[in-house]
């Protein structure tokens, strides 16, 4: 199958009250879902710990893009890094994107 050919998934965009723009893509194959619930479930002695990367977990597998401030973040490494430098109040709303597109998409997915 040529790069032309391949299927991709579609993706969802989430709008902050600034204006930025999160893309979140609306497929997770089973071995991503299992992982995650693998994560998900994690430390037990630090639930707080396991939720915070459970977070990070979903962002990283399901963010394909993210404008802030009219600048578009697109590369995989490049997303992670933005997520983890982003203030409480992004941090907030990424958690709130988070459980909304998987309430939409995955609602097998428990989302933190």
């Amino acid at each position: 199958m040529s790069k032309r050919d391949r299927l991709v998934a579609p993706t969802s965009d989430y709008k902050d009250a600034e204006g930025n723009v999160l893309t979140l893509r609306g497929s997770l194959t089973p071995a991503t879902r299992q992982e995650y619930a693998s994560v998900l479930t994690g430390n037990p002695l630090s639930r707080e710990d396991a939720w915070h990367r459970a977070v990070e977990f979903l962002f990283e597998r399901l963010a394909v893009r993210w404008e802030i401030a009219g600048v578009p973040i697109k590369r995989q490494r490049e997303l992670l890094q933005r997520f983890r430098v982003s203030s409480p109040e992004e941090r907030d709303w990424i958690r709130g994107v988070l459980r909304e597109h998987c309430a939409e998409n995955f609602p097998d997915v428990q989302a933190p």
